[in-house]
């Protein structure tokens, strides 16, 4: 797994499955492997399980709400961004965390 993502808004009725869907897409256009959780109204949607989110490189949260079970991704570096950015720009907010988590490790 490439990264894994949550995104959650207020309602999560409209923004989060619009960040999701564009993390997905952008990550299939990259050629990454990732899956997005969806938090909201709705309860957890594609919940991730500590296997995957344990398998995954990093984290993107899409959110400025509380995001529920965040034990599962202990020791795994972190990234939180504006639900509206990860609708708008998502290539750009994967290519720029997946730049920070290289040149970190390459620091280690």
């Amino acid at each position: 797994m490439d990264f894994v993502a949550i995104t959650s808004c207020p309602a999560g009725l409209a923004h989060t499955p619009m960040a999701a869907k564009a993390l997905e897409k952008a990550a299939d256009e990259l050629g990454l492997k990732a899956k997005v959780e969806q938090q909201g109204s709705m309860g957890l949607k594609n919940e991730i399980t500590p296997e995957e989110a344990q398998s995954a490189k990093f984290l993107i949260i899409g959110s400025d709400q509380k995001i529920e079970k965040m034990d599962r991704f202990k020791g795994i570096p972190t990234v939180r961004v504006d639900i509206n950015t990860c609708i708008k720009k998502p290539k750009a907010v994967i290519d720029k965390v997946s730049k920070a988590v290289a040149a970190r490790e390459a620091a280690k």
